[in-house]
């Protein structure tokens, strides 16, 4: 909360009274202050905070879209590897400093057993360059951060079909602890259109050793959505997509099990649940 010091002063037997104004009051709010790791969690205030200094790392406040009572946001990524515990979140504004807290709590995630091609679980020597070359292509995009807002609309889901496999899960591929599932995976059979969750760009449209064909859009503000394992892709890098536009078609490219939609969110680098990270930009 912003505050205003009061000075007192007592002289021949009159109250004098001085203000100074150290800033404007305003309401600080952070929807999700019980945040798991692997999440993410949303600012609001009403004064014209700036950024939100918090895990080494400054985030920036954007304008609210709809909301009438908040004016600015920061939505701040919670990595899947950040150790349960109380963060001081420090908010800075034009001409001054508030604290305020976010608690990280430890999420219980599920394992999940998996029977996939052995070249999947080690890959051939040969293979070794593409993949690292894929991953570092993917890092940068991810890494990109651009003020710029392409979205327009409420954010929804790709696909409207039952979840099999919920973020966040341990994936053991034949025996071995490979990863953590990076999102959520749809049923759907080999064919079924994928839609663009909000506008964007895309800025990767191509097949992947275990991703197999992917499509990636930025929405700007370092937010990214991923749509993996499709037999067909509609959309190259570059094109301007708009909301529920068709991407492509679901399949069982890449490392898989059976054909789904794997789709998974970004945040500034970090990835986190995409089912959270729907509902909290919903409220911006």
């Amino acid at each position: 909360m912003k505050f205003i010091k009061l000075f007192l002063s007592i002289k021949n037997k009159k109250l004098k009274l001085f203000f100074l104004p150290v800033f404007l009051l305003a309401k600080t709010t952070i929807i999700n202050p019980d945040v798991h790791n692997g999440e993410a969690f949303l600012i609001l205030d009403t004064n014209k905070a700036q950024y939100a200094y918090v895990f080494n790392k400054k985030f920036k406040f954007y304008p609210t879209i709809n909301n009438k009572e908040y004016k600015f946001y920061a939505l701040i990524p919670v990595s899947y590897y950040k150790k349960p515990g109380k963060y001081k979140v420090v908010i800075k504004y034009p001409n001054a400093l508030k604290e305020t807290f976010v608690n990280i709590k430890k999420k219980n995630y599920k394992k999940e057993y998996l029977k996939v091609s052995k070249n999947k679980v080690t890959p051939p020597k040969k293979l070794l360059k593409r993949i690292r070359s894929e991953y570092k292509e993917a890092m940068k995009i991810y890494h990109t951060y651009l003020d710029k807002k392409y979205w327009h609309h409420q954010f929804s889901l790709p696909l409207n079909s039952k979840i099999t496999s919920q973020f966040g899960n341990a994936r053991v591929f034949n025996g071995k602890l490979k990863s953590f599932h990076s999102g959520i995976d749809f049923r759907a059979k080999t064919g079924t259109e994928i839609k663009a969750i909000n506008d964007g760009v895309v800025v990767l449209a191509k097949n992947r050793y275990f991703a197999g064909n992917s499509v990636v859009i930025s929405h700007g503000r370092g937010i990214y959505s991923c749509y993996y394992h499709l037999s067909k892709i509609n959309v190259k890098k570059g094109h301007k997509v708009k909301k529920g536009e068709i991407l492509g078609l679901s399949g069982q490219t890449g490392r898989v099990t059976g054909p789904h939609l794997h789709f998974t969110t970004w945040v500034d680098g970090v990835i986190v649940n995409p089912k959270v990270l729907i509902s909290l930009l919903n409220q911006i």
